[in-house]
Order: structure tokens, then sequence, then C-alpha cells
């Protein structure tokens, strides 16, 4: 069952209370320390999800990268490097006059 978290509205205090889905938001709780029955309002937090292996990210969904699934006996597109710039001699270093 999912816990879901309540928030005193008189006090500010928060409790952490286990409903199951179908079951209605709380509108009063039973407050730990005294006993009494107070109004309480139900607070939203984000959800925690991780996302774990390939296929969540706008490039998984390319097709770049190696696939297990399917395997091609064409040759592949090889990028031809750019030519290296021409290398000039370095400037001998000067000397300090005397």
């Amino acid at each position: 069952m999912p816990t879901y978290v309540y928030k005193f509205i008189e006090t500010g205090e928060t409790i952490e209370i286990q409903q199951a889905f179908t079951d209605d938001a709380l509108t009063e709780a039973q407050h730990p320390t005294d006993g009494t029955m107070r109004p309480v309002k139900k607070v939203f937090q984000p959800v925690g999800v991780t996302f774990k292996g390939g296929g969540f990210y706008k490039t998984d969904s390319k097709g770049s990268g190696p696939s297990s699934a399917t395997s091609s006996s064409a040759p592949s597109e090889s990028s031809t490097p750019a030519p290296a710039a021409p290398s000039t001699p370095a400037a001998p270093a000067a000397t300090p006059a005397s």
C-alpha cells in the first residue's frame, strides 16, 4: 500500500499514513501526541521514479550504437579524417640580452 503525507492544519505537523489507492483522502486524523482528531490536508510530493537501462532518452531511439538484435554484413560507413593542418616550425626562443 502506498504511503501518503498529511499535514495538520492547525499545527503544521506532518504524518505519514498508509492507504489503498481506492481509499478517499482523509479530512481528519488522530494526532500522535494527544490522540485527538484534528483536521488534516493531503500534501502532494514529487514522485520518486528511477529509469534504468536503455530506451529512456531521445538519443536512445535513433538506433545509434551497436545492437545485438540486428546484424548487418554490409560494410559500415566510415568517416574520413580531416587532413591535418600544415605544421610550421616553431620560432627559436629569444635569448635575453646581457
